[in-house]
């Protein structure tokens, strides 16, 4: 693990896409499971503004997890990478596979882990991406993994369908197996509301355990937690 601490959400995004453009320079290919969230949208602007003029057919972009909605509605992750990202820069359409969230969930969740078994290198038996892009709730979750359903991190299967606990909004989400059999994987992590759990997860082994962000441990060893001040103030 490697803990990359900036001053504030805007510096997050600037380095945070230096590391990523330094990841498309120095592959010929790059399979990228993206994040939605406050975050990756400014990230995803600065990234645009800067560095629209990289290689992009050599990026290949997937999702970690999406609402179960059309891809025109607002709360669409999808959308909104279209709307900060995609429309921006030039990627080939074919090098994008998003989930279906206007489709029946359950149907495309198994539908999708057949994209990613049939477009990804398989490592160790599994799908595998080259960067895997996470963001953590204030309750702990990550992707759409929530507490109330952590049985579902340790799924058999790439994708499963999960539960908003309040809303109880359906979500289609991969699962802990192929976090973990990532070549990277990478938090972004702002704000003051998050430092609780950061700091649980970082410093308190045992407790964290209840929280699905707690059981990233990638095979590769390569975890980095790009995080703001606020974040990050209580770690010790």
């Amino acid at each position: 693990m490697e803990l990359k601490i900036y001053k504030d959400k805007a510096e997050v995004a600037k380095y945070f896409a230096i590391y990523l453009k330094e990841l498309i320079r120095t592959n010929d290919k790059l399979t990228i499971a993206l994040s939605g969230g406050s975050t990756p949208k400014v990230i995803f602007d600065y990234i645009a503004e800067n560095f629209n003029d990289l290689d992009w057919s050599k990026v290949f972009l997937y999702w970690g997890d999406e609402r179960c909605v059309p891809p025109t509605n607002e709360q669409s992750n999808y959308l909104m990478t279209v709307e900060h990202l995609i429309s921006k820069i030039d990627i080939p359409q074919e090098n994008i596979f998003r989930v279906l969230g206007e489709e029946c969930p359950n149907e495309e969740a198994k539908r999708y882990a057949m994209v990613l078994n049939e477009t990804l290198e398989i490592e160790h038996d599994i799908p595998q991406f080259d960067l895997v892009i996470l963001g953590m709730g204030d309750d702990g979750h990550t992707a759409s993994i929530f507490p109330h359903e952590i049985n579902l991190w340790d799924a058999a299967e790439s994708c499963v369908v999960a539960t908003h606990p309040e809303s109880a909004q359906k979500r289609v989400s991969i699962t802990g197996k192929i976090i973990n059999n990532a070549k990277q994987v990478a938090f972004l992590v702002t704000g003051a509301s998050k430092a609780e759990k950061v700091d649980e997860i970082i410093n308190t082994a045992e407790v964290s355990k209840n929280y699905p962000a707690s059981l990233v441990n990638p095979a590769s060893d390569n975890l980095y937690w790009f995080l703001d001040e606020d974040a990050a103030v209580k770690i010790k």
